[in-house]
């Protein structure tokens, strides 16, 4: 049965998950007014399709990040497909999914677990992380205990094979919407002592979300503690990107509102913020840079920021200054750079402008050795979609300090994918890796692979 139901990811103004009739295209409305209606360049990259979607038993919409395994396998969830349930949107929970590179040089899918609603948590959109167990972990939006925006607020879950080859999933903790937090949205992160730490898009002592830390317990339990609880003012609020550490154990995220800007409705346009744990046990949070909702881009679009070797941040926003179809722009990529005097400075990279160089950037970018930047955006590209397919692009560093898109691949939503949800990564060859919303066979999406 072809799908037409899907799920949006976190773009601009909206700011809780949701299920919509029609494409994500049409849901989000998002196109510049003065972009040129002309087909994208021919891409750089040769596309080869891994795995379609085209059934919902092997899931369907990725959103969430891929990852390898040390023998070359990749991982990660769908938001929808897998187990099917009406209290889920559209009827599927998702599923956790291995893609095994074969002799013939195909790739095989296996589920490693389906959703099923309830306890279980449902609707992962996040990526996967591993232990140097093997275990993999990872977050749930919906599912769980207590009432986000009329749903269960999501857990934290384990995947733990077994020695009959299959995968039991463990509940580490489930939120319950109060001032724990609620609705993760997060890919999570490791510290050197095996503790997790990730974010909450709903909850908190100001409803605006939290960043918290999860602790294993000798009687295998976990403990939470939030480390920061968002007020909307300047701090920040509605955070849903994963976090990431510098080598000084600090975190680091950004957030969609708040700041200290009264525009992008009055609710501020994000912030990207550190927190520095201290001597007490508590965490104190610096705002590192504050969006004005003008050329410096604004709200964040729930991505993970990446460090690159000089201690600089790279990510994305959902929105700036030059408008389009009416919600605030395209976005950018940014990057903040420290300074001498203990603050930091914002370059903006490059500005979508919704046409064939793409609108709406992915939620994580990834570094090449060379300080190239790859990514993906959910919309722009080739024209055949009501506001274009998205693009898989690369920006280069050019002499005059400027940089240099080029558009790898523009996805048509058929037999290639649409929409791209997730970054890029690469493997040991330099190919990149990543999975599209939409598109395939049945719309369900696919997971790609592109070749230099």
């Amino acid at each position: 049965m072809k799908r037409i139901l899907v799920g949006i990811p976190l773009i601009l103004a909206v700011l809780t998950i949701a299920s919509v009739a029609g494409s994500p295209q049409e849901a989000t409305g998002l196109s510049r007014a003065d972009a040129p209606a002309t087909p994208s360049p021919a891409p750089s990259a040769n596309e080869k399709v891994l795995l379609d979607f085209s059934s919902h038993k092997k899931g369907g919409s990725p959103f969430g990040n891929l990852i390898f395994d040390g023998a070359g396998n990749l991982y990660g969830t769908t938001s929808a497909g897998g187990y099917f349930n009406p209290n889920c949107p559209n009827g599927w929970c998702g599923a956790v999914f291995e893609l095994t590179p074969t002799t013939s040089g195909k790739w095989k899918e296996i589920v490693l677990h389906d959703f099923a609603w309830g306890k279980s948590g449902s609707v992962p959109y996040s990526g996967l992380v591993f232990d140097s167990a093997g275990n993999l972990y990872g977050t749930t939006l919906e599912g769980g205990r207590g009432s986000c925006n009329y749903r269960a607020c999501g857990v934290v879950f384990e995947l733990t094979p077994t020695t009959a080859g299959k995968w039991q999933e463990t509940v580490l903790y489930a939120f319950s919407g109060g001032d724990d937090g609620g609705s993760p949205r997060c890919q999570l992160v490791f510290d050197t002592a095996g503790n997790l730490y990730g974010t909450t898009l709903l909850g908190g002592s100001y409803g605006l979300g939290v960043v918290f830390e999860l602790m294993p317990a000798s009687s295998g339990t976990w403990k939470e503690k939030v480390l920061h609880s968002f007020t909307g003012g300047k701090d920040g609020g509605d955070v849903s990107g994963g976090l990431i550490f510098d080598e000084a154990g600090n975190l680091y995220g950004d957030t969609t509102r708040g700041g200290d800007s009264a525009a992008c409705g009055g609710y501020g346009c994000g912030v990207v913020f550190k927190l520095t744990p201290m001597s007490h046990g508590k965490w104190k949070e610096t705002v590192l840079y504050s969006f004005k909702g003008a050329k410096d881009g604004a709200m964040p679009s729930g991505s993970s920021l990446i460090f690159d070797s000089t201690g600089s941040l790279y990510g994305t926003t959902g929105g700036d200054a030059e408008g389009c179809g009416g919600y605030g722009g395209c976005g950018v990529v940014f990057k903040l750079s420290p300074r001498s005097d203990g603050g930091w400075k914002e370059t903006v990279l490059h500005t979508f402008t919704g046409g064939a160089d793409g609108a709406l950037a992915g939620p994580a970018l990834t570094l090449d050795s060379a300080g190239n930047v790859y990514g993906t955006a959910y919309n722009g590209g080739i024209t055949n979609c009501a506001y274009g397919c998205g693009v898989a692009f690369k920006l280069t560093p050019t002499s005059n300090g400027k940089w240099k898109q080029i558009v790898l691949h523009s996805f048509t939503r058929g037999s290639d994918g649409g929409n791209p949800g997730s970054g890029l990564i690469f493997d040991a060859k330099g190919n990149l890796y990543g999975s599209s919303a939409t598109g395939g066979a049945d719309g369900w999406g696919v997971i790609f692979e592109l070749t230099p």
